[in-house]
């Protein structure tokens, strides 16, 4: 019999009968959160059962645990030495959790469940065959030939019953195969109609960081601590209460939901399963060799237009073939416009920003106007340095090696090193006493103009519509003081704001480059980088805005 145990956080002597039980409704089992993986394990998915969590709820204990498909049986004993261990219910069936509502003062618990059987990939082939010839041709087919890998043993079931025991003893074992990832998979190949033991498919980035982590290589511990392990609060409370924007928001913000829609599915039946980040399957398809690296789903590097409005049909413009850079599938300007009037652009805006397709110049709307970190076919040359463009985009500065000669994934930029590849000036320099010093004075100038257009020359009816009359009708989060002249001396930006724009009457009343100038405001600001991404465009939106504005108050 194969166990995992674990000690109940209960410290205080309950007065409740000895015999204890586990009572499962079907509106409960509903009302519950898909459970997914929620540990590492060598290898990928565990072959054993592996106790996650015990934590008291409103009616007694939930005991949480994982492992491979099949029948698990939760016992409780009630002190560590003398008391018997007591079956809890009936074994249950692909539930990985029991909430206990009969409870010992201080009690132990203990899962057992299926013993792992393994048979390696050449025995899925009879169903499989498509996925498993694609498969083969991939790294994780060639793993058992890296000197990492081999030290590491992360080869299918190592040292669990049935598992990989040398390449002599166990050949069809040796590699990263279905099992790694999908779990023990013999009783499924000898009953593929027992809906029971069939292989899990977890989305969960727990898995990939069975073999993915560690000093020589922290995939996982990096991807963990970047802005895609998480979902966002406020995207994930839209989508809990309201199922339009379960697709609108989710294709970007819920790793379940946008595999639904890359796999053609309906996301809608996912009400329980949206607090799923970025893992690292939305990404990369392990199944997949195609002509990406590392099995993207979609190219590095991309010049294309591309912008996916909430209103657009994902499928319309979304298929295996998107020749659009991966990042900016999502990191887009959603089809944002100056004449919306209900919120600010989104803080997505960046691949459109990149290649300067966003935004009102003097001489009409930005189309086409990318900067040089927008990595042109590298037949282009920087007119500055000399160098050739960069060809990765994003992953050139959000990505760069990390110490193990990989690809950082917590995104984040660190350093300033790879400036150095096409500045030949110090970039410190560039950066410091010149671009972010010239976007933060403009921004200031700007909202010093909004704010005097505001107090002197907006029209009377709507200076008493909203607090903040050139405002959207949500404000985009901007907070600023000003000096005894009305001049902004320092600003901010907030997820969130006490104050309110003007409503959609209020809207109407607002002059067109009034709306124009917010615009090119918030693309700038919300693009994130403080020009960075493309400093020719930044300071061409600010610069028009600031020219409506004195328009506007002459």
């Amino acid at each position: 019999m194969n166990c995992a145990r674990a000690l109940s956080s209960n410290r205080t002597p309950l007065l409740v009968p000895a015999v204890a039980a586990i009572f499962f409704t079907a509106a409960s089992l509903m009302a519950q959160q898909v459970v997914h993986l929620a540990i590492t394990q060598p290898g990928g998915m565990p072959g054993l059962p592996v106790m996650t969590g015990i934590k008291r709820v409103t009616n007694g204990v939930q005991v949480t645990w994982d492992g491979p498909s099949g029948y698990y049986q939760v016992y409780q004993k009630s002190n560590r030495l003398t008391a018997p261990w007591v079956a809890l219910g009936k074994a249950t069936n692909l539930v990985r959790y029991a909430v206990i509502t009969k409870l010992y003062s201080n009690a132990f618990y203990r899962v057992s469940g299926p013993s792992p059987q393994y048979i390696g990939a050449q025995a899925c082939a009879g169903c499989h065959d498509n996925i498993l010839t694609t498969e083969l041709k991939t790294r994780h087919a060639r793993a058992f030939t890296n000197t990492t890998f081999v030290v590491a043993n992360r080869t299918v079931g190592y040292l669990l019953p049935g598992g990989f025991i040398s390449q002599a003893a166990t050949p069809q074992l040796a590699g990263v195969q279905c099992e790694n990832c999908h779990g023990p998979a013999a009783y499924h190949a000898a009953n593929p109609n027992d809906h029971t033991v069939i292989p899990r498919v977890e989305i969960a980035a727990t898995v990939c960081g069975g073999c993915h982590t560690g000093p020589m290589h922290p995939t996982y511990e990096e991807w963990n601590t970047s802005g895609h392990a998480a979902v966002v609060p406020d995207a994930l409370l839209a989508m809990s209460s309201s199922a339009n924007n379960i697709s609108s928001c989710g294709r970007c913000h819920s790793g379940s939901v946008r595999l639904a829609l890359i796999n053609g599915q309906n996301p809608i039946a996912l009400t329980n399963d949206l607090d799923v980040a970025i893992t690292c399957a939305v990404c990369h398809d392990p199944h997949s060799t195609n002509s990406n690296p590392a099995q993207l789903r979609n190219p590095i590097h991309s010049t294309n237009y591309f912008s996916l409005a909430t209103s657009d049909v994902f499928t319309n413009k979304y298929n295996a073939n998107t020749n659009i850079n991966l990042c900016g599938q999502c990191h887009n300007a959603r089809g944002a416009a100056w004449t919306d009037t209900s919120s600010a652009p989104h803080h997505s805006l960046q691949y459109n920003f990149l290649l300067g397709s966003i935004g009102e110049l003097l001489g009409g709307s930005a189309t086409f106007n990318p900067g040089t970190h927008a990595g042109l076919p590298s037949s282009a040359i920087n007119s500055i340095s000399g160098r050739f463009y960069l060809t990765n985009q994003c992953v050139s500065c959000h990505m760069q090696n990390d110490s193990s000669g990989g690809h950082n994934h917590s995104f984040e930029v660190t350093t300033n090193t790879v400036c150095f590849n096409c500045h030949v000036t110090d970039p410190e320099f560039l950066e410091q006493y010149f671009l972010t010093p010239a976007i933060s004075n403009n921004v200031a100038v700007l909202l010093t103009a909004l704010n005097r257009w505001a107090a002197i020359k907006a029209p009377v009816a709507l200076r008493t519509n909203g607090a903040v009359i050139w405002e959207y009708t949500t404000p985009g989060g901007l907070i600023w003081q000003t000096n005894s002249f009305g001049f902004v001396t320092s600003w901010t930006q907030v997820d969130q704001v006490n104050f309110s724009g003007p409503n959609a009457a209020g809207q109407a009343l607002i002059p067109n480059n009034i709306k124009k100038a917010r615009f090119n405001l918030y693309l700038v600001l919300n693009d994130g980088s403080f020009g960075v991404h493309n400093p020719a465009l930044a300071l061409s939106l600010l610069n028009a805005a600031e020219i409506w504005m004195e328009q506007a108050l002459q």
